[in-house]
């Protein structure tokens, strides 16, 4: 007799609770969804600060060291012309190589902080840039073309294809590779295959966690699929949407 009595007042303690449970959560979770959107800006920010930073150094080096440098080289080539056989020309000689070495590495380092060609053609050019160069033969599935893209989701795609290029040749045994890219309307598509022996571990040391982290910041994400003997598939995918 005393339990149906008893389940109106109970249910009202428990509706009561969950209104007191529910007013006081609600400021707290409008509170972290604030700060959840401050981080994902600041993050944006950080990315965008990081991209512009590197373009400055790229730019500094293009047009203050590197042209010194070329006068230096042309300097000391002169300098080899018009000094007699002799000790000193050998020197000179020596010299001139040794600064157009500098010069061949500094050129190298400014490619590798910025390719002048992702900034001037854009990423499909820039892919098939890295792909020509790689150390395994790569065929490059770019026909239908890229749109320009953000700096950073641009940068981020370029020197993923590299790095894992990069690992395919030092780690993969690979005889060829591949690259695909493609945009979706929403999202940048980038997968990269090896005919390797496969196995690829992100904890191996290999780049591929940094990679990842890379990616993660732009809010992609990186996938491997790496059966021992192969073949080994890295996805990239970068939401980015465009307008038609």
């Amino acid at each position: 007799m005393l339990l149906p009595a008893l389940l109106y007042p109970l249910g009202a303690v428990a509706g009561a609770r969950a209104a007191l449970t529910r007013a006081l959560l609600a400021p707290r979770e409008r509170e972290l969804q604030g700060l959840l959107a401050e981080v994902t800006r600041s993050r944006a920010r950080l990315v965008d600060a990081f991209e512009a930073e590197r373009r400055r150094i790229e730019r500094d080096l293009h047009d203050g060291a590197q042209q010194r440098l070329v006068a230096l080289t042309m300097t000391l080539g002169l300098a080899r012309l018009d000094a007699p056989p002799g000790p000193l020309a050998d020197r000179l000689a020596t010299a001139h190589d040794e600064a157009g070495k500098v010069l061949a590495e500094l050129r190298e380092l400014i490619h590798g902080i910025h390719p002048q060609v992702l900034t001037d053609y854009g990423l499909t050019d820039a892919l098939a840039d890295v792909a020509e160069r790689s150390a395994v033969p790569v065929d490059a599935d770019l026909s239908t073309g890229l749109p320009r893209l953000p700096e950073s989701v641009e940068a981020a795609a370029y020197f993923g294809v590299c790095e894992a290029l990069a690992n395919i040749g030092k780690h993969s045994g690979a005889a060829r590779a591949a690259v695909t890219a493609r945009h979706t309307g929403a999202a940048l598509l980038i997968d990269v295959t090896d005919d390797g022996r496969g196995g690829a571990d992100p904890a191996a040391g290999s780049g591929l966690t940094g990679l990842a982290d890379r990616i993660a910041v732009l809010d992609g994400t990186l996938t491997i699929t790496s059966p021992p003997g192969g073949p080994t598939v890295l996805s990239l995918e970068i939401p980015c949407p465009v307008s038609p």
